[in-house]
C-alpha cells in the first residue's frame, strides 16, 4: 500500500467497565469510512495503546481489518521499548491481516540517534509490511533526527513518516527525503493544510473521530486548488484542538466524539472522565462544529 491522505487516529472505544466496546468501535469504523477518509489507524498515541495489552492490541486489529472490509487500509501502531517485542507485535499483526504498520521511537529510556536507527532497520528487516514511523517527542522523551529519517527512508520496508513534534520547520526538512516510496505525514492537526502545501502526503488526523467532515474538508479543498477554503477549514479545527487543554489525552477527545460523532464511552483509568463544569465548557467550544 501506499500512504496517502486522511488517516483518523481511532480513539479505543470502551464500555462502562473499561473493556473494548465492539460494537462502538464498529459504529466509529462506519462514521469514518462513510465520510470517504483514506484509511484507518488504530493503537495509537489517542488510541490509548500504552494502556492495552498485546491480546487487546491483536484482538482491535482484527476486528478494524473485519469491519474495515477491504474498504480501506488498516494501520496497526505495534510501537514498544524493546526492538524484540515490536517484531514479535509485527508478526501477529501481520497474520491478522493489517496492511501496515506504525511504529512509534522507543519511550521512557531516549536512546541515541544510531541506537534509532539500527531498531527501526531491525525492524524493518524482519517485516513484510510497510512501516510509517512515529515521531511524537512531548509523549515519548526523543524524537527521530533528520539525519535518521534521511537513512531510514532508503530502507525498502519503512515507506513513510507520521510527525507529531508539531514543528513545521523540521517537518518542511523531512521534505527533502519524500519521494514516491517514503510518505511525509503530519501528525499534528493544526498542520494538516500546510505539510500538504510544503509537498506532503497527507495527515494521521486524530479530530477526525469527532468532525471527520471538517479534515476531509482540508484535503478535498486542497486536491481541488481551493487554497482558501482549505485553509479555513484548517482553522475551524481550532477550537476543537485548543479543547484538548481541558483533560488528560485522550479524555477530551472522547467527550467530543460522543458530542459530534458517535460514542466511544470513557478512557481507561487512571484517566478520568471529564466533570460536568468542564464538559458544559466543552460544548460550548464545540457550538460551531454542530451541523
Amino acid at each position: 500500500m501506499k500512504f496517502h491522505g486522511i488517516v483518523p487516529a481511532l480513539v479505543t472505544p470502551f464500555n462502562a467497565a473499561q473493556e473494548v466496546d465492539e460494537p462502538a468501535l464498529a459504529a466509529l469504523i462506519e462514521s469514518l469510512v462513510s465520510s470517504d477518509v483514506h484509511g484507518l489507524f488504530v493503537l495509537g498515541t489517542n488510541g490509548e495503546f500504552f494502556a492495552l495489552s498485546d491480546a487487546e492490541k491483536v484482538r482491535i486489529a482484527k476486528l478494524t481489518v473485519e469491519l474495515a472490509a477491504g474498504r480501506v487500509p488498516v494501520i496497526a501502531g505495534t510501537g514498544a521499548f524493546a526492538t524484540r517485542d515490536v517484531i514479535e507485535l509485527n508478526k501477529k499483526m501481520s497474520d491478522v491481516g493489517v496492511q501496515a504498520l506504525s511504529v512509534i521511537t522507543p519511550f521512557f529510556n531516549a536512546v541515541s540517534q544510531s541506537e534509532l536507527i539500527n531498531h527501526y532497520q531491525a525492524i524493518g528487516d524482519a517485516s513484510d509490511l510497510p512501516i510509517m514511523l512515529y515521531n511524537i517527542p512531548a509523549k515519548t522523551g526523543m524524537s527521530i533526527g533528520i539525519g535518521a529519517v534521511a537513512a531510514l527512508s532508503q530502507h525498502p520496508q519503512i515507506k513513510g513518516i507520521k510527525d507529531s513534534a508539531g514543528n513545521f520547520d523540521a517537518l518542511v526538512q523531512m521534505m527533502r527525503y519524500r519521494s514516491d516510496d517514503f510518505a511525509v505525514f503530519a501528525g499534528t492537526d493544526s498542520l494538516i493544510y500546510w505539510n500538504l502545501l510544503a509537498g506532503g502526503d497527507g495527515a494521521v488526523a486524530a479530530t477526525a473521530n469527532a468532525v471527520p467532515h471538517v479534515v476531509m474538508e482540508i484535503w478535498n479543498q486542497f486536491q481541488a486548488g481551493n487554497h482558501e477554503a482549505a485553509r479555513a477549514a484548517q482553522e475551524s479545527l481550532r477550537p476543537l484542538r485548543d479543547a484538548f487543554a481541558l483533560g488528560t489525552m485522550p479524555s477530551v477527545l472522547k467527550k467530543a466524539t460522543d458530542l459530534l460523532n458517535v460514542p466511544v464511552g470513557p478512557c481507561r483509568a487512571p484517566v478520568a472522565a471529564l466533570d460536568e463544569q468542564t464538559v458544559h465548557k466543552l460544548e460550548g467550544l464545540l457550538a460551531a462544529y454542530q451541523r
